[in-house]
């Protein structure tokens, strides 16, 4: 009985996510010829959890059967009984959804991990908007486009797969959560079965998604035989931004910069709350990722409130972004691993690395020869056209300086807007 309690306790949501964390970073750690996953081993492990989880949904221990997953119709909750047919996991006698535990883990994370990079670009982000804008707005623009083209061609000649499943696969491997709630939304005004399509090629192509691009970034740079110092000094060089105070004095509210970094955060969201329509019902938002990266933007180039200092220190800020990569990683990897395996079949994984390596790839040789980018500059709009958050991570550890991060920032918005209005449409499609 005793042990049955203990293994019982163990399932704890929280529990198992910092045990996910923990194994994550030791399997990120492996380097092999240089190339590492880094905090993305996070997000296999996480997936991986959630495979075995939605295999063996129960055990028995001391006589007892514990429930791990199920998908039932409906559940009871510590607010009464809901009717979501979302994932559902057992621990310390309580049931958790999946949606409002790890889902609420990567929704603060994503947060954190935003806010952070917003803050840091911030200062130097419009005067990038003025030098090189128009080509990262065309990058967005290609990579996005070039994988809804690929989406729909899928689409219309596999006559097995809906263009739900090709939505979902698409938003997955675009490791974009707005596009897939976008799109989850149209489906569901056809049927549940459409829904239940986009949501699972979500998680089939999220895998890939992440992990492609987190090592197209460590592998480009040494088959382009890259010196990374020689290119970090003098990328840092020509993103170095002298600051310069006003002479004003500041209030500062705390010592650590909580106050400055939570107060963005707010702003974030209230912008990422602002709908737009955009035809048949359906509304365009940033969401809380769009609507945190904007508000660091703003805040981190204007560095105060009237008298109140809204500078961060950088030790704090990276601090928060490692942090938001770790959280984001293993809150949108377990509940993946259980779409992952929902509606598996291995032509979609094949679809999925198509959807993700031919506009990236694309993206890259457009942005080295036609506009010109430097391979930091070039690499991370490329993370910020994929909206991947991890990737951004994995790039700032290559590049040894988070200037990359500017690039980032400018290419993320236009592509996220463009994803999400894509996916939001694509579902409608006639296939």
């Amino acid at each position: 009985m005793y042990f049955y309690e203990v293994f019982n306790s163990l399932l704890v949501p929280l529990f198992v996510a910092f045990a996910v964390i923990v194994l994550g970073l030791l399997i990120g750690r492996i380097s092999i010829k240089g190339i590492s996953l880094g905090t993305a081993g996070v997000l296999l492990v996480a997936i991986l959890v959630g495979v075995i989880f939605s295999k063996f949904p129960t055990i028995e221990i001391a006589g007892k059967q514990i429930t791990l997953w199920s998908t039932p119709k409906s559940f009871v909750s510590g607010s009464g009984v809901t009717d979501k047919g979302a994932t559902v996991i057992l621990g310390a006698f309580k049931t958790y959804s999946v949606e409002s535990v790890f889902n609420t883990i990567s929704s603060i994370g994503t947060m954190l991990f935003v806010t952070a990079v917003g803050l840091i670009a911030g200062p130097k982000f419009f005067r990038s908007f003025n030098k090189s804008m128009m080509s990262y707005i065309a990058m967005g623009a290609i990579i996005v486009l070039v994988g809804v083209g690929i989406t729909i061609g899928i689409s219309a000649l596999d006559k097995n797969m809906d263009i739900g499943m090709g939505t979902g696969l698409l938003s997955g491997s675009l490791t974009s959560t707005p596009a897939f709630s976008a799109a989850k939304g149209s489906a569901e005004t056809i049927s549940q079965a459409m829904k239940n399509h986009v949501t699972a090629g979500y998680g089939i192509g999220y895998l890939y998604g992440v992990l492609g691009v987190v090592l197209f970034v460590q592998i480009m740079p040494k088959l382009l035989k890259v010196d990374i110092a020689k290119e970090r000094e003098t990328f840092v060089a020509a993103n170095t931004l002298e600051i310069k105070d006003d002479g004003k004095k500041r209030f500062s509210v705390d010592e650590f910069g909580f106050f400055p970094f939570i107060t963005t955060i707010v702003l974030g969201l209230l912008i990422g709350c602002i709908k737009v329509p955009i035809g048949k019902g359906n509304f365009f938002s940033f969401g809380s990722s769009g609507g945190t990266l904007i508000a660091g933007l703003i805040v981190g180039h204007f560095g105060h409130f009237g008298k109140i200092d809204m500078k961060v220190s950088k030790k704090t800020l990276n601090f928060f972004r490692e942090l938001g990569l770790i959280l984001f990683l293993v809150g949108a990897g377990i509940p993946g691993g259980v779409n992952f395996i929902s509606a598996f079949k291995w032509i979609y994984i094949v679809y999925g690395i198509i959807m993700a390596t031919v506009p990236m790839v694309l993206g890259f040789i457009l942005g080295k020869f036609v506009f010109k980018l430097s391979i930091f500059n070039n690499l991370g709009s490329i993370t910020g056209g994929m909206t991947s958050t991890p990737a951004l991570g994995s790039l700032i550890s290559v590049a040894g300086t988070d200037d990359v991060s500017s690039a980032y920032a400018a290419t993320y918005p236009f592509a996220l807007v463009l994803i999400v209005v894509s996916c939001n449409l694509l579902v409608l499609l006639p296939f």
